[in-house]
């Protein structure tokens, strides 16, 4: 996993927590921090944003599994 992608994968779990918050609690953190509906709060969500979309690369990728040859599997 690549740097950006990490990063994005971080961005994306702030988002969901933040959307957690306010689903259970109706308290929203980025507004709290940043004032509602700010210039910093848009950027916020912005850059979450488009770390979901980053994301969904993943959701696609193929898994990194190794596959066994059949010598190294064992006898029964």
């Amino acid at each position: 996993m690549s740097g950006i992608q990490r990063i994005a994968l971080l961005l994306t779990i702030i988002g969901a927590i933040n959307w957690g918050l306010i689903g259970f609690f109706g308290f929203n953190l980025v507004d709290s921090l940043f004032g509602d509906g700010s210039t910093i709060s848009r950027i916020v969500y912005s850059l979450v944003g488009i770390a979901g979309l980053i994301n969904l690369g993943l959701l696609f990728k193929p898994s990194a599994e190794v596959e066994r040859s059949p010598e190294a599997r064992p006898t029964r």
